[in-house]
C-alpha cells in the first residue's frame, strides 16, 4: 500500500474545499444569504425588532431540508482507493465493491447498495469516486 505523503491536493480543491466549508447547511441558510443580498433582514430587523425569529426560522428550514454535503477522504481510504484506482480493471469483485460502497457512502452521505448490474455500479459509485480521487491528485 502507497504511503500517504502530505497534503496531495491541489489549489483547485483547496479553494472547492474551502467554499465547500463555508457552503450553506441547508434551505435556512441560502434564504437568510438572499435576504441579506435584498437587504429584505434589515427591513425585518427594523420592522419587528433583533429578535424577529429570523434564526429560528432558518435553523427549522436548516433540519427540514439540509444540503448534502460531499466529505474529505480519510487517508485510510485515499490509500485503498490509491491502490484500487491505480490498477486498470476489467471488474470488480463484490469484495472490492463492498469497500468502494463503505467510502462512497460516507463521503457522499448516500445509501448506495451492491448491485450486479456493473453499468449502474460504474456510472454511479465508481465513476464519483474516481473524480473526488483524481481532485487530490491534480
Amino acid at each position: 500500500m502507497n504511503e500517504f505523503k502530505g497534503d496531495k491536493r491541489s489549489k483547485a480543491y483547496k479553494a472547492w474545499k474551502k467554499n465547500h466549508e463555508a457552503a450553506s447547511s441547508g434551505l435556512g441558510d441560502k434564504v437568510e444569504k438572499a435576504f441579506k443580498k435584498v437587504g429584505i433582514d434589515k427591513a425585518a430587523k427594523f420592522v419587528l425588532g433583533d429578535d424577529c425569529g429570523c434564526d429560528e426560522r432558518k435553523e427549522t428550514l436548516n433540519k427540514m431540508f439540509p444540503s448534502k454535503k460531499i466529505e474529505c477522504l480519510t487517508e485510510d481510504e485515499y490509500n485503498y482507493l490509491d491502490d484500487f484506482f491505480s490498477v486498470k480493471r476489467s471488474r470488480v469483485t463484490p469484495e472490492q465493491q463492498k469497500q468502494l460502497i463503505l467510502i462512497y457512502n460516507r463521503v457522499f452521505n448516500g445509501n448506495a447498495v451492491a448491485t450486479s448490474c456493473g453499468s449502474c455500479f460504474l456510472n454511479g459509485v465508481y465513476d464519483k469516486l474516481n473524480k473526488i480521487f483524481n481532485q487530490y491528485n491534480d
